[in-house]
């Protein structure tokens, strides 16, 4: 079976800041139309802070979609002056936790819902980490408080409902392996 939908027609019915929404008139491989739904989407990175002592740097925040305090990862949006991922990370990190960091490692990349977004996420892992003196500033409509967590602490926002996002969810397991990788 060929996995194909072809566009017939795409009409843009919102376009904000961050996103766009579009729906689309597409062919299916049996030769039907159906309709999809898509929010566009410029990526975004996120990172994973580790402090010296071996604790992660989280940010709480209000988050309106979900009507609940949100404890994640740093993270934030391309803009139009950031062609990769890891200038948005060292932009983020710097922006919501005052931090900047010597070393940074890619982890991983994905497409966080694609059944509908085409938002790809670009992790990385940011190390020896040390405070800038005047970093950069918040955003003006963001309101983010830092939390340095250790393992067990993290864990417990897990399971406490408070840490639910994918790419923080993400970052806690690759926590938990390179924990049992350098066990074993």
């Amino acid at each position: 079976m060929e996995f194909y939908e072809e566009t017939v027609e795409e009409t843009s019915i919102y376009k904000g800041n961050v996103t766009e929404y579009t729906v689309q008139k597409v062919k299916l491989p049996n030769g039907e139309l159906a309709q999809r739904e898509i929010v566009r989407h410029a990526g975004a990175a996120a990172i994973i802070p580790f402090t010296e002592d071996g604790r992660l740097i989280l940010v709480k925040q209000y988050r309106k979609a979900i009507e609940s305090e949100s404890i994640e990862i740093p993270a934030g949006l391309k803009d139009a002056d950031d062609e990769s991922g890891l200038n948005t990370a060292k932009r983020e990190l710097e922006e919501e936790t005052g931090y900047k960091a010597r070393q940074w490692d890619f982890v991983t990349s994905f497409y966080s819902t694609p059944g509908f977004t085409d938002e790809f996420l670009e992790i990385y892992e940011a190390s020896d980490l040390y405070l800038v003196d005047d970093p950069l500033p918040q955003d003006e409509d963001e309101n983010v408080e830092m939390i340095i967590a250790t393992y067990d602490e993290a864990w417990a926002f897990y399971e406490k409902g408070l840490l639910r996002d994918s790419k923080t969810v993400f970052a806690l397991f690759y926590w938990k392996m390179k924990k049992q990788m350098t066990t074993e």
